[in-house]
């Protein structure tokens, strides 16, 4: 099972399931365009100003000569390729985030199915963890749009408290700012939790909200549903949980 269906709703709270860009980089992207934007303001003054009457020229504003239109032509050029080229790069650099779940065998206990989620970067470049949040609701718990979104050790205390045992039960992994995720190109994936049946049954959603940095200082996220489709991968019946 792989997550990629968008608009997911769980609790009556929807949740974006798709990879989304939060913020651009203010260097790479902002600055060529405000460049170009001036350029293009000089660009129209001059103009105007080429088709007052020479005259008129003598006076003011119109004597003010911003810049000689050949080199503001070379400028406008340069400035435009940049701003495509740069439109272009971040395309080619920005990750692809995904995550896929199923059941394995012996991962928690011997011999016993676990639901195994983990994620991965399919894109060629690396992309380094900016935050990693987390978002769960436990059965007969509080509705899911009063839950925050919360660190790790905040999750374990919530499922600790609904009394489900670290390492027996469920393990959580925690990427830490910095963290790289690096650009394979396959799909192989890296684990961000595993749970127990017991759990499964226990849990009704677990949200990791997970946001990125690429190569060029855009930022990116992904919410990955940790529950999703455990339940229907494991309740399907003459079904058997598998090792991969």
């Amino acid at each position: 099972m792989e997550g990629d269906a968008d608009g997911a709703t769980d609790g009556g709270l929807p949740l974006p399931d798709t990879q989304r860009r939060v913020r651009r980089s203010p260097l790479l992207f902002t600055a060529p365009l405000v460049l170009l934007a001036a350029l293009v303001l000089i660009l129209l003054w001059e103009a105007v100003r080429a088709n007052v009457s020479p005259g008129a020229r003598d006076d003011w504003p119109w004597r003010l000569q911003l810049l000689d239109m050949e080199a503001l032509g070379s400028l406008l050029a340069v400035a435009a390729g940049a701003v495509l080229a740069r439109a272009q790069y971040a395309r080619t650099v920005r990750p692809y985030l995904g995550y896929r779940g199923s059941w394995r065998r012996g991962l928690l206990t011997e011999g016993e199915p676990a639901w195994r989620v983990g994620i991965l970067n399919c894109g060629q470049h690396i992309a380094v963890v900016e935050s990693w949040e987390c978002h769960v609701v436990l059965r007969g718990g509080p509705e899911e749009a009063a839950q925050p979104w919360v660190a790790v050790p905040d999750v374990v205390a919530t499922l600790t408290a609904g009394g489900l045992t670290v390492g027996q039960d469920y393990q959580l992994i925690a990427f830490g700012t910095g963290f790289p995720l690096v650009g394979t190109g396959n799909y192989d994936t890296v684990p961000v939790g595993i749970f127990s049946q017991r759990c499964v049954e226990k849990v009704e959603s677990l949200h990791i909200r997970v946001r990125v940095t690429d190569v060029v200082g855009d930022g990116y996220e992904r919410v990955l549903d940790c529950m999703r489709g455990a339940r229907a991968a494991y309740n399907v019946p003459g079904a058997e949980p598998v090792n991969e």
